[in-house]
């Protein structure tokens, strides 16, 4: 049964798959951990049990990759907490799902980063997350309606490691949107860097081209991106670079989806090494976000409401 927090510090509230992170988060960030506790009923439907009183700040940690039914458990667990005693709700969300579609592409097409960031809007105070995949908007805010929307970014951690291990490296973007990151990353170290250019077909088909003018022979190319999921974007570009003649390459990403047999793909097109964040529980974590999200939720804290 989860223990009642009621008058300690701020609490984190986390469930059993994320718990290793949360706590993490919890312990740099001084607040007091607790488990949600999730049971499922032979139906499907979802039993959340949180601690019995919550102190006047809470924090929920929930990561939305393979989002639908975390959604949910949002929806009960922020709505729970309110009637426990949370005044001030923060969402720390390292993977934002449902960011991508932010616009319809054809007539009777949902907008599902407008309706789910309204969503979140109306469950929390303040929404945390990594790298959201923000296309043609600037700002986390505008996607979820907050005064507190932190958009935080793995770039710079990643530089950071690539630094260490390839400190000549010339940073290459699979794609036109992955020029913040790349930018980003290479200003911090003063790096060459360059996207390719691509043509999409299906959510498995994509056509690459890479820079114009760019010579990559004898390089040690890094492919860095906000997320990797099909890897076909990435398989196509090592392919392209290492027919240019590049001397290595590595892929550096924030959120490492990677679906079933992608690993392997990206491995076979050349690519030597894979490094990810962990804000997704992946083999290829190489670089941590807790101190930066525990530091957020410092000066989060120290913030009037």
């Amino acid at each position: 049964m989860p223990d009642s927090v009621l008058g300690g510090p701020a609490c984190l509230l986390h469930f059993d798959d994320e718990a290793a992170i949360a706590r993490a988060t919890a312990e740099a960030a001084g607040l007091a951990p607790a488990q949600v506790e999730r049971h499922r009923f032979p139906d499907g439907e979802l039993r959340l049990r949180l601690p019995a009183a919550l102190p006047p700040r809470v924090v929920l940690w929930r990561g939305l990759h393979q989002p639908n039914e975390k959604l949910v458990e949002l929806l009960i667990a922020a709505r729970a907490a309110r009637e426990l005693g949370a005044r001030h709700l923060t969402l720390v969300a390292p993977y934002l799902a449902y960011m991508r579609q932010d616009m319809a592409f054809n007539p009777g097409e949902a907008v599902s980063q407008r309706i789910v960031g309204g969503f979140l809007g109306t469950l929390f105070d303040a929404v945390i997350t990594m790298d959201p995949h923000l296309h043609r908007i600037e700002r986390l805010d505008e996607a979820i309606p907050l005064r507190h929307a932190i958009a935080l970014s793995g770039a710079p951690l990643l530089a950071d490691f690539i630094a260490g291990r390839r400190p000549q490296a010339l940073l290459i973007g699979p794609d036109e949107e992955s020029l913040q990151w790349v930018a980003q990353a290479a200003q911090r170290h003063g790096w060459d860097h360059a996207v390719c250019r691509k043509t999409r077909h299906g959510d498995h088909e994509v056509d690459i081209a890479l820079p114009v003018g760019l010579d990559v022979h004898g390089r040690a190319v890094v492919l860095m991106d906000d997320v990797a999921s099909s890897g076909q974007t990435l398989v196509r570009a090592a392919q392209l670079l290492r027919a240019a003649g590049a001397a290595s390459i590595d892929v550096a990403v924030t959120h490492a989806l990677f679906a079933e047999g992608a690993v392997r793909r990206v491995r076979e097109a050349g690519v030597r090494e894979i490094w990810s964040t962990d804000c997704i529980a992946h083999a290829s974590n190489a670089v941590s976000i807790v101190p930066t999200v525990a530091g957020t939720l410092r000066e989060l804290a120290a913030r009037p409401d």
